[in-house]
């Protein structure tokens, strides 16, 4: 490499801006084991759907391409939204994935499951209240929804190809495009996509779900289902950020148990 510039640090991990001899630009992480992460992009990629490329990965680094970032437009996120709603229709083998799966620095099980209520619970769910350090309450009323997962999740449909954690830090807006970064990718509901996004906001949403909703209708009563799709990412933030995010969890949790 001809230079590095250090870019500071994220869960753990050292970010920086490096020039490979070739004179390209790379962004590089390292601190931990990133083949799941490669993996993921290579697979969400395999779609159509931009992704940076992987120039290497191994143990202790993962090197990808540089991605020049502008400012989202409303074409690019239609663009965006029709890209999605292609890589979900892309499928996945089973819900879950063959690689490790990680959400942050957390780890999570992507041991597969022929059927997405099941999956959701024992792989997503589950887990983490048992790391979230939650009060008796609380767990009860997650154990309650739980048991409510088949019943609420709505019309059964066949694994799609998920990026996992789409909020809208994790989507970069580059040649009129979303291009996506840091996936816990898996064959998974494509609605936990879209739930996500809703989650944090994003640049021009109802452009990207408007053009979502043309390429692939998802299914009656989807809008109403979101907070189901919110319970893991809620109950993953109380687990690396603590109980400021326990009333929105437990409101996504009441809302469940409402449907």
């Amino acid at each position: 490499m001809r230079s590095v510039e250090n870019l500071g640090a994220s869960h753990g991990w050292r970010l920086s801006r490096a020039v490979l001899d070739d004179g390209r630009q790379v962004f590089v992480k390292s601190g931990a084991d990133f083949t799941s992460e490669a993996a993921g992009l290579r697979w969400l990629g395999q779609s159509g759907v931009p992704v940076p490329e992987v120039i290497a990965v191994g143990e202790d680094r993962l090197v990808l391409e540089w991605v020049v970032e502008e400012r989202p437009t409303p074409q690019a996120a239609e663009r965006f939204g029709r890209d999605l709603a292609r890589m979900h229709r892309a499928g996945a083998e089973r819900f879950g994935a063959t690689w490790p799966g990680f959400i942050a620095e957390l780890p999570m099980d992507n041991s597969p499951a022929d059927d997405w209520p099941t999956f959701y619970a024992t792989r997503r769910v589950l887990p983490f209240v048992r790391q979230a350090g939650l009060p008796s309450r609380d767990m009860r009323q997650i154990d309650r929804a739980v048991d409510r997962f088949a019943e609420v999740a709505g019309p059964a449909e066949p694994p799609a190809r998920i990026h996992g954690d789409l909020w809208s830090g994790n989507v970069l807006w580059s040649g009129g495009a979303g291009v996506l970064v840091d996936p816990a990718a898996h064959g998974g509901h494509r609605e936990t996509d879209l739930a996500m996004l809703a989650l944090f906001g994003a640049p021009h949403l109802d452009r990207i779900l408007g053009a979502y909703r043309e390429e692939f209708p998802p299914a009656d009563g989807w809008r109403e289902r979101v907070p189901l799709h919110q319970l893991h990412p809620l109950l993953v933030h109380v687990v690396l950020f603590g109980s400021s995010y326990r009333d929105s969890l437990m409101a996504a949790v009441a809302r469940v148990l409402a449907l």
